[in-house]
């Protein structure tokens, strides 16, 4: 294969991988893109990997992170994508390298895909695990999977499919090529026979459908939730400011509008309410106007009887602002706090910020936040005596493993996502993002509130099914009932273990491909000289 055209092959396997994510819900094209890159590094040199794995990063990254540009700009975004493609870009280089001797591997070709990923999700600043392959994966019959294996796992069952669609065409190409040629051949230079063309894509369709099977349990205790989705005042879409408490009186009306549909009947009366992040703009931990916001707050409580779960930005009394999530109880008040763990960088805190500041103005817009400490388990009092225990994961903490491991770890019967998604304009990051939700249900076996300020939101029950869906920018309250589970699935345990075991894999694999490779190369000089070649 020459250079042009594994450089094509890998060009139209990022496009692959873009159109498998929501947006465009092709999930069977995320296999097409990893069997493309598997295709485009095998049998080649290691930098021929890189360059081919640069290509599918920059066709994959760049038209997926479109939204990061509404309002940032042209430079952040193509650095974003940029700094993004570098780690397909070292994955072509290992698969170049595992697979130098002309064999398509799919196993040690999958594990390398995993551990890609996971460097992609801890590195650099704490990384950015957007757009993980099991990500794209909400529709698909392979979802199943998730809930032994993780979201780890599931994206390593993704490049394994690709790899073995590689695999199958590989053979048939060179069973062609071979059948061909074999007149000119001499038999001294026949190689090992190939297995079956077809036995390889008859694994991959298996792996595929085989986890339908898997069973998704949604039987548990009903709670009745009620999610506000208040959209944004006008002008706030182009200066992301409004005046001071135009946030919270959105949320504030509508809850009270929803108990006076509840004293009417026209609807059932909620045992939980939730706001999304940042929907209180007003401080209520300020030590001078905190008590005002906390009345306004509690007006609404006491209206609808319920407790209410909302998202604001607090400095808790202090210099250093905090994303913090709230719960208030009728008659008694503020009861718990959460301060979120996980944030995003370039989003929360701005590392670089001396050179980035050239690329963006908004730059110098964005606050560093400080991180909280403990993880987001926070049980609430319902008015009926019975407990839930929120799993709180605000806004990209739900595509983070170890977030949402550790609430479910902590005891969290119910999943609460509070975003605000209002940067990121009208493009597919909303409706990316509630499919990572639904991910994270079925994986952990847990109802997930995915509350979002501009949509989309939905009610996703733990089969990853999604009720009461949203629109974008539009004004909406949620109401439906969801059950509350506490077993845990295999996945808490097995997703863990996923990229270590893969990294050794490679290793492993990398270590013996160097071991063998001086033996190769004694035999090929002790036979032959070989006719000149071009550049492959």
């Amino acid at each position: 294969m020459l250079l042009p055209v594994r450089l094509l092959l890998s060009v139209l396997g990022g496009v692959a991988l873009w159109l498998a994510f929501p947006g465009f819900d092709l999930w069977p094209l995320a296999f097409v893109g990893t069997a493309a890159l598997t295709l485009a590094t095998v049998g080649t040199r290691w930098w021929v990997g890189g360059l081919a794995g640069l290509g599918l990063g920059l066709t994959w990254f760049t038209p997926m992170f479109t939204w990061a540009s509404t309002y940032a700009g042209l430079a952040p975004w193509i650095a974003m994508s940029v700094a993004s493609a570098l780690y397909p870009a070292a994955l072509g280089v290992v698969l170049a390298l595992l697979q130098r001797g002309g064999r398509v591997r799919p196993f040690v070709g999958a594990a390398a895909w995993a551990v890609m990923e996971q460097a992609r999700a801890v590195t650099p600043f704490g990384g950015f695990p957007w757009a993980r392959l099991g990500f794209s994966q909400a529709d698909s019959t392979l979802l199943g999977a998730v809930s032994v294996v993780g979201v780890e796992g599931l994206g390593l069952l993704v490049a394994l499919v690709g790899g073995l669609l590689a695999l199958g065409a590989h053979r048939l190409i060179a069973r062609r090529t071979a059948a061909a040629g074999e007149a000119h051949r001499p038999p001294a230079r026949a190689g090992r026979p190939l297995g079956p063309g077809w036995l390889p894509l008859v694994g991959a369709t298996a792996l595929v459908l085989v986890p339908v099977l898997v069973p998704r349990p949604t039987a548990g205790e009903p709670v009745t939730v009620a999610a506000v989705q208040g959209d944004i005042p006008e002008g706030f879409t182009r200066t992301l400011t409004a005046e001071r408490g135009t946030m919270l009186q959105r949320y504030t009306e509508q809850t009270t509008d929803l108990a006076q549909d509840v004293e009417a009947g026209r609807r059932p009366a909620p045992d939980l309410v939730v706001w999304p992040e940042g929907a209180t703009d007003l401080d209520p931990l300020h030590p001078e106007g905190g008590e005002g916001t906390t009345a306004r707050i509690m007006d609404a409580v006491e209206a609808v009887d319920a407790p209410v779960v909302l998202g604001g930005i607090s400095r808790q009394g202090g210099e250093d602002p905090y994303n913090m999530v709230f719960s208030y109880l009728p008659g008694e008040g503020l009861d718990r706090t959460y301060s979120k763990v996980y944030l995003a960088p370039f989003g929360e805190f701005m590392p670089l910020r001396p050179l980035l500041r050239h690329l963006s103005p908004w730059v110098d817009r964005i606050s560093d936040l400080s991180a909280g400490t403990e993880p987001g388990t926070m049980p609430v009092p319902l008015a009926d005596g019975r407990t839930v225990d929120l799993g709180l994961g605000i806004c990209f903490e739900v595509v983070v493993d170890p977030a949402v491991r550790d609430v479910v770890r902590g005891g969290a019967d119910l999943l609460v996502v509070p975003t605000s998604n209002a940067w990121f304009g009208e493009g597919h990051q909303s409706v990316q993002h509630i499919a990572a939700s639904r991910v994270r249900a079925v994986e952990h076996g847990r109802s997930v509130v995915h509350i979002s300020n501009v949509g989309v939101s939905g009610l996703i029950t733990p089969d990853g099914r999604v009720h009461e869906r949203t629109d974008l920018y539009t004004r909406a309250t949620l109401l439906g009932e969801l059950p509350l589970r506490s077993g845990t699935t295999p996945a808490l345990h097995v997703g863990p273990w996923v990229p270590p075991v893969a990294a050794a894999v490679v290793v492993v694999a990398l270590l013996l491909g160097l071991r063998r490779g001086p033996a190769r190369t004694r035999a090929a000089g002790a036979g032959s000289r070989p006719a000149a070649r071009l550049p492959r």
